[in-house]
């Protein structure tokens, strides 16, 4: 793996810069380079390429798309050694697809951007970093994701607890739970994936959730060797299986529309599931779900709840209020004793950008225009900031499929408006504000005929109830929407 140490002092000017070196940013810049474009860096706050994929490494991190699924189309890897690839693998490929787009001389790490602003008389970003070094950029590309700033719950008394404190998101390998009585905040997509190896190792598991989720079995298994020679050496199969593997995931997009057939078949389905594999009536209530299923992320995991049910793990249903040294109190007034504490509770997901102060050349900055609602164009531009542009923005997630062929269909559009501003030698190139907001309008009224607007608490949208963060559609229907010419719709400033 080539080392990843930080790069050479970045230009003082540069055509492009993109935050973030995780699938979107190297995408990004493939396709920048694609273009004959070369006055370009990638930036990252970490040591090396990844992203969320460098920074997760809790023991069993993994994808719950399948592998060749989750990956570039661009860039097929025949080697995947399971259905679902650890995140050992998937940073391993984000390593070699650096090398393979020639990305190298680009990339500049231990990079945190901490502040931007527009510069509109020269048309350009100054763009601060925490070291206090600056540059100057014709346009920015953010690629850092909505998964990229942990979550950790505001708990009175944390800082009392006796015994390590850890994040999902920031794991301490060195941490040693034999013997120990541990706490685990949250049950989501990265607890499921924890609670083998802390239930293997600890004396005694706590898990505190105050809201059941839908689990589903994964079908993981490791690839034959016979099936790998196949993907290496038969022609077109390997693109055919992934192709196949693409369509299966949008054939179950119907169960993500509320009170349709599919949804109540996987409704009924999920909860047969439960009722058969757990006895104990107390527990199977706390584990059943009372919204539709997707309604919050589905899980996927083959023993979660078997392992709700083993006599050294206790389920609790109450949120945690309270922390007095070692011990965890309740919303119900229990106490609960604990020698580590994990949080798996996910990340600022309806925030975007949460640690950047953006500012436009107006002197209006990005939260205060967004708002409790962050929006934008066609999930990649916001109307007022020139020349900025997003990839996994606002309602580019999914709920069905691989959020890699949306990364692929945004960074193509991306590449289309950055060669038209440098081409055309544009001062600011922006969305225009009534283009935005009816895109917003018939996105947000198509959202309101999915599961994410029901009653449930989730991480797809707001306080208010606005769904912030997931398209409202196939990823195909995606796809077809940002490949349509859209020039009429934007403000070209020369």
């Amino acid at each position: 793996m080539p080392a990843t140490s930080v790069e050479a002092a970045l230009p003082p000017a540069l055509d492009v810069l993109i935050i973030g070196a995780g699938f979107a940013g190297l995408a990004m810049g493939r396709q920048l380079k694609q273009a004959g474009l070369s006055a370009f860096a990638i930036v990252d706050r970490a040591d090396g390429v990844g992203g969320v994929w460098r920074a997760n490494h809790y023991p069993g991190a993994a994808c719950d798309v399948p592998s060749h699924l989750y990956s570039y189309s661009f860039f097929l890897n025949p080697d995947w050694s399971r259905k679902f690839s650890p995140q050992s693998e998937i940073l391993a490929y984000l390593e070699r697809a650096a090398d393979a787009f020639g990305l190298r001389e680009h990339l500049a790490f231990a990079r945190t951007v901490e502040a931007m602003q527009f510069v509109a008389e020269t048309g350009r970003w100054r763009v601060r970093f925490a070291d206090g070094a600056e540059l100057m950029a014709r346009a920015v590309i953010s690629a850092v994701g909505q998964l990229s700033e942990p979550f950790t719950p505001d708990v009175d008394g944390l800082e009392t607890f006796n015994g390590p404190v850890l994040h999902s998101a920031d794991w301490d390998d060195g941490i040693k739970f034999s013997g120990k009585r541990v706490a685990v905040i949250g049950n989501a997509a990265s607890a499921v994936q924890l609670l083998p190896k802390l239930t293997a190792e600890s004396e005694h598991l706590t898990v505190l959730a105050r809201t059941p989720n839908w689990v589903i079995p994964k079908p993981d298994r490791a690839f034959l060797r016979i099936e790998r020679w196949a993907f290496r050496h038969i022609p077109g199969w390997h693109r055919l299986y992934r192709t196949l593997s693409y369509l299966i995931h949008e054939l179950r997009y119907p169960a993500f529309v509320s009170r349709s057939l599919a949804s109540a078949y996987t409704h009924w389905r999920l909860k047969t599931l439960i009722r058969k594999a757990v006895k104990d009536e107390k527990l199977r209530a706390q584990l059943t779900p009372d919204y539709a299923p997707g309604c919050k992320r589905i899980l996927l995991s083959n023993d979660y709840l078997q392992l709700m049910q083993r006599g050294d793990v206790r389920l609790v249903s109450d949120r945690l209020v309270k922390v007095a040294g070692n011990t965890l109190m309740t919303s119900s007034g229990e106490e609960i004793e604990a020698d580590i504490l994990v949080f798996a509770t996910g990340f600022q997901t309806t925030d975007f950008l949460p640690t950047l102060q953006v500012e436009n050349g107006d002197g209006r900055t990005l939260k205060d225009a967004w708002g409790a609602n962050p929006r934008a164009y066609r999930g990649v531009a916001v109307s007022g900031f020139a020349n900025l542009f997003m990839l996994y923005g606002p309602n580019t997630n999914l709920g069905h499929n691989s959020i890699i062929f949306m990364l692929e269909r945004q960074t193509e559009y991306v590449s289309r408006q950055i060669n038209w501003l440098l081409k055309a030698d544009l001062k600011a190139l922006s969305v225009a504000p009534e283009a935005e907001a009816a895109f917003n309008d018939v996105l947000q009224a198509r959202l309101q005929r999915t599961v994410w607007a029901e009653d449930c608490p989730s991480w797809y949208k707001t306080e208010d109830g606005v769904i912030t963060n997931n398209w409202s559609g196939l990823a195909t229907a995606f796809a077809m929407t940002l490949r349509r010419d859209d020039r009429e719709n934007w403000v070209a400033d020369v």
